[in-house]
Order: C-alpha cells, then structure tokens, then sequence
C-alpha cells in the first residue's frame, strides 16, 4: 500500500463514515416523514391540494441528498494521484 493511501485511511475515519451514512439516514427519514404527512394530508384531512405539494417533497430531498453524494465522491477522487486510482482498480478487480 503506498504512503498517499495509507494517508487517505487514516484520513476515513469511523466518524467520517458515520456523518456519511447519518446525512443519507436523515434524507431518507424526511423522505419517510414528507410521505406520511402527504397521505395524512390527503386522506385523514381530506385537503387534497396540500397532500399532493408535500407528496413532491421525497424526490427533491432524495434528489439533494444524492447531489450532495456525487459530489463528496467527486471530492475524494479528485484528490487522489491518477496512479493511486489506477491502483485501487487494479485491486478492485484483481488484476494483481
């Protein structure tokens, strides 16, 4: 394993994969959470017009969230050295 790698493990911490996962965590749960109020909106309530606007909110959080993805990804990829990531593939596919 070569120094920039060694680097960019200790750099992914537990705690960095922890935030990760909580921010697509929190946009699922107020995925959820738009979905449930929409049908207590539109069924319970029976104000039909609301329900349907609130129904739009979970494909736009979704939408963000995973933009939000891309780009951390985007980031990481960037700062690795072309020859790290040909080497991580390298791996990844068991070309070694």
């Amino acid at each position: 394993m070569s120094q920039t790698e060694q680097q960019m493990g200790m750099e992914e911490s537990p705690t960095m994969g922890a935030a990760q996962k909580s921010t697509t965590d929190l946009a699922i749960l107020a995925s959820a959470a738009s979905v449930l109020l929409s049908w207590h909106q539109f069924f319970l309530r029976g104000n039909r017009q609301r329900g349907l606007f609130i129904g739009l909110w979970p494909p736009t959080i979704l939408a963000f969230a995973s933009y939000f993805n891309q780009k951390r990804m985007e980031e990481r990829l960037n700062s690795l050295k072309p020859s790290s990531i040909i080497d991580s593939l390298d791996q990844m596919f068991g070309n070694r």
